[in-house]
């Protein structure tokens, strides 16, 4: 599953998650650096990602329009490239389960 990285989060960490997560990208990348939330979720639909982002607007678009996309939510705090990446493989099981679930749209995910 790709996934599309929010502008809240470091460009690197898509390199970082491509072994996982081929296909992956940060919106700087697509052109939506300063694009608003919703352009983003257009966009995220349209092209097959899940966002993964620190916002919680994504959560209420999330409860609004529905899923796809789906949505996961890292409520980590600020945090270095090489810890999010971590992270990422600590729970790869728990969002292995989350993508491959039809009801689920968020997951939030909190630091171990």
């Amino acid at each position: 599953m790709k996934l599309l990285l929010d502008e809240n989060l470091p460009p690197a960490l898509a390199t970082a998650l491509h072994p996982v997560y081929a296909g992956s990208t940060h919106v700087h990348q697509c052109g939506l650096g300063s694009a608003d939330d919703l352009a983003i979720w257009s966009f995220a639909r349209e092209q097959g990602f899940v966002i993964v982002t620190k916002d919680a607007d994504y959560e209420v678009l999330s409860l609004l329009k529905g899923s796809p996309p789906k949505v996961i939510w890292l409520r980590t705090g600020n945090c270095t490239t090489e810890v999010l990446a971590e992270l990422f493989q600590l729970r790869a099981r728990q969002i292995a389960l989350f993508l491959a679930s039809d009801s689920d749209a968020v997951l939030e995910i909190r630091p171990a």
